[in-house]
């Protein structure tokens, strides 16, 4: 019988995690996406985490969790404002092995038990099946630009269960 993988732990982001957290957002980026964007659309992409103080400040002022596995960073999930998940990001070692779907049930409990009934987020065309399969409905698509590149995503929403009441 196959070993059953240890479950991601969830922490909030620290000041230290800053460079890891650049270095899995870059990761994700250069090895994850390829299929649906070019060499160039993902140095621009990836280029956001150049400046590591300005991405740090970006995770800094939205609710960010950390997933670890066996105490190390494999990825990160940001909630921007009380409705919006800005960031999404598993390291490729790490990926299809349920952090992301930690890192989203976490987002989504936290979005409903700060009032939200509703998450959205600009879901990268990759990103996007993962959200479907959750229960994520496409919006729009959308055109960004980002240095010198376009790129397309699609804004999708999903409608949190309502919460019981006490």
């Amino acid at each position: 019988m196959g070993q059953a993988l240890p479950k991601p732990a969830l922490r909030p982001m620290l000041p230290a995690d800053v460079p890891i957290l650049a270095a899995i957002f870059v990761a994700s980026i250069e090895e994850l996406t390829g299929d649906d964007y070019s060499e160039a659309q993902q140095i621009a992409w990836a280029g956001a985490a150049d400046d590591e103080g300005k991405f740090g400040a970006r995770l800094a002022k939205q609710l960010t969790l950390v997933a670890t596995l066996q105490g190390s960073p494999v990825g990160f999930a940001s909630l921007k404002g009380t409705d919006c998940i800005d960031m999404l990001y598993v390291h490729p070692a790490a990926a299809r092995q349920g952090v992301a779907t930690v890192l989203c049930d976490a987002l989504e409990k936290l979005a409903g038990a700060r009032g939200a009934t509703a998450l959205t987020v600009e879901a990268s065309d990759t990103a996007e099946r993962f959200f479907a399969s959750r229960g994520y409905v496409a919006m729009q698509r959308n055109s960004v630009t980002v240095g010198d590149e376009w790129l397309a995503n699609t804004t999708m929403k999903k409608t949190l269960a309502a919460r019981d009441a006490p």
